[in-house]
C-alpha cells in the first residue's frame, strides 16, 4: 500500500511536469512568433545614429528615449543583423504572456533552453521589473539582458537598484540628416559642430536644401512620420505621455494628467520664454511647489527643453532662463497657429546641437557653446548682438549657403 502511494505520488510530480514543460514549450513557442514576425518586417537600410555609440556585446545595457524615436526598431535590427535567431529572444514586456508569467520565470527556462541574448521592450510596462531584472543579472552570468522602455521617468527610478549593472542609453529623434537619410535617401556624414562653423557641410546632388528643410521642421523629426495619420498619431505620442506616462510615475490619479496637459499647452503658446512659477500655478491650478519638478518630467519625457545658464558650471544645475517645445513637430502639433518663425528657429538649433554639445543661455546672444556664441535669426539678422562677443556667429535661416561667421541654420542639422 504505501509502495504504491509512493509510486502515485511519483508519477503524479512527472505528469505535472510534464505539463508544464509542455505548457512553457507552447508560451515559447508564441513568444518565438512575434519575435520572428517582428523580426521579418524591420528594415535594414537604415539604422539610427545612435547605434555605432551603443556597446552591443556588454551583459546588460538599457536604451531610453521619448516614444516613438525608434528604440524598438534599432534593437530588432542589431539582432537581424548580427545575432543567430536561434539563442535569442525579443519580447515586449506589455505581451499577454506576463499576465500570468513573471519575467524571472522566462529568463530562467529560456537560460535552460540555450538561450543567450534576451531583449526585453517596454520594460516599464512590467511591474517591479528593477527588481526581477536585478535578480536575472545576478543568477545567470552566460545571458546577455537588453531592455529598452519609452517611459524615461520609470527608468531613470528603476536604475537605481541596477547600480552600475546596467548602463543606459538615450537617444533621440531624428536629426535633420537623418531624415533626409530615412525620407530621400540621401545619405550624408555626420558633421562635428567645428566643421558646420567652417561651412564644410553640403548635400551633394541637393541645389536647394531649404524645402527639404522646412518639411523636416514640421513632419521629419519622429520616424513614423511617413504614416499618413501621422498627425494623429503623434496627438496620441503626447496624450500618452503626459496623461500616462508622467502621471504613472508619480502615481496620481487622471486629473493631474490634465492638469500637466494643461501645463504643456500653456508652454506650447507661450514659448521661448523664461518661466514665472506663480504665474503657471495661477494658469494651470498646479501647486507653484509642484511645477518646477514637473517641468523637469516633462523635460525628461521629451516635450519640453529647458535652457539654463552656467550658474555652478555644472550640467543640468544651472537656472532655466528660457523654455521650449522639445522639438519643432510639437510645436506644429500642439499650436499650429502659434507656430512663430523665430521660436521655431530657435527650437531647431536647441534640439539639434544638444545631443554632441552642452547648450548654455547665453549673456549677449540666444545660445552659447564652449565659448562660442551663437545669435539665430533670418536673412536679415545683423551682427550687432554678437560684437562683444570673443567667438561668435550669426545663424540665419532661408539662406542657402554661409560666409564668415554666417552660417546656414539648416547646417545645424547634421551634428548627429
Amino acid at each position: 500500500m504505501q509502495f504504491s502511494l509512493i509510486s502515485a505520488l511519483f508519477w503524479c510530480k512527472i505528469t505535472i511536469f510534464a505539463a508544464s514543460t509542455n505548457y512553457h514549450s507552447a508560451v515559447m513557442e508564441r513568444l518565438y512568433e512575434f519575435f520572428n514576425r517582428k523580426l521579418q518586417r524591420v528594415p535594414l537600410a537604415f539604422v539610427r545614429y545612435k547605434y555605432d555609440e551603443i556597446k552591443w556585446e556588454g551583459r546588460a545595457f538599457a536604451l531610453v528615449g521619448p516614444r516613438g524615436v525608434g528604440k524598438s526598431t534599432m534593437l530588432l535590427q542589431h539582432i537581424k543583423m548580427h545575432l543567430n535567431p536561434k539563442d535569442t529572444l525579443y519580447v515586449s514586456a506589455d505581451h499577454l504572456y506576463f499576465s500570468e508569467n513573471r519575467l524571472v520565470d522566462l529568463a530562467d527556462h529560456f537560460v535552460k533552453m540555450g538561450g543567450k541574448h534576451l531583449f526585453i521592450d517596454e520594460i516599464h510596462k512590467y511591474d517591479g521589473w528593477s527588481t526581477e531584472l536585478k535578480q536575472i543579472y545576478d543568477s545567470y552570468e552566460e545571458l546577455q539582458v537588453a531592455v529598452s522602455g519609452s517611459s524615461i521617468l520609470d527608468i531613470y527610478k528603476g536604475m537605481a537598484d541596477m547600480s552600475r549593472r546596467l548602463p543606459m542609453y538615450t537617444m533621440q529623434g531624428l536629426s535633420f540628416r537623418e531624415y533626409l537619410a530615412l525620407f530621400h535617401h540621401i545619405t550624408i556624414p555626420a558633421y562635428p559642430l567645428e566643421e558646420i562653423i567652417g561651412q564644410q557641410v553640403s548635400i551633394p546632388g541637393v541645389e536647394h536644401p531649404l524645402p527639404l528643410f522646412h518639411d523636416y521642421l514640421r513632419n521629419g523629426y519622429y520616424p513614423f512620420a511617413r504614416d499618413a495619420e501621422y498627425d494623429m498619431e503623434l496627438l496620441q505620442v503626447i496624450t500618452q505621455t503626459m496623461e500616462t506616462d508622467i502621471p504613472q510615475y508619480l502615481k496620481a490619479n487622471a486629473s493631474t494628467g490634465r492638469k500637466l496637459k494643461n501645463l504643456l499647452m500653456v508652454v506650447a503658446r507661450s514659448v521661448p520664454f523664461k518661466p514665472v512659477i506663480q504665474k503657471l500655478a495661477d494658469v494651470t491650478g498646479i501647486s507653484r511647489n509642484d511645477i518646477p519638478e514637473y517641468l523637469t518630467y516633462m523635460e525628461r519625457a521629451g516635450m519640453i527643453a529647458q535652457l539654463r545658464d552656467t550658474t555652478e558650471g555644472l550640467r543640468g544645475l544651472g537656472k532655466v532662463e528660457k523654455m521650449y517645445l522639445d522639438n519643432t513637430n510639437l510645436i506644429y502639433a500642439l499650436a499650429p497657429q502659434l507656430a512663430d518663425i523665430g521660436n521655431v528657429r530657435e527650437t531647431f538649433f536647441m534640439n539639434q546641437l544638444r545631443v554632441r554639445n552642452e547648450v548654455l543661455s547665453s549673456r549677449i546672444s540666444d545660445f552659447e557653446i564652449n565659448g562660442k556664441v551663437f545669435e539665430i535669426g533670418g536673412k536679415k539678422k545683423g551682427q550687432k548682438q554678437i560684437s562683444e562677443a570673443r567667438e561668435g556667429y550669426v545663424v540665419k535661416d532661408d539662406i542657402e549657403t554661409g560666409y564668415g561667421n554666417v552660417i546656414p541654420l539648416w547646417t545645424f542639422g547634421f551634428n548627429y
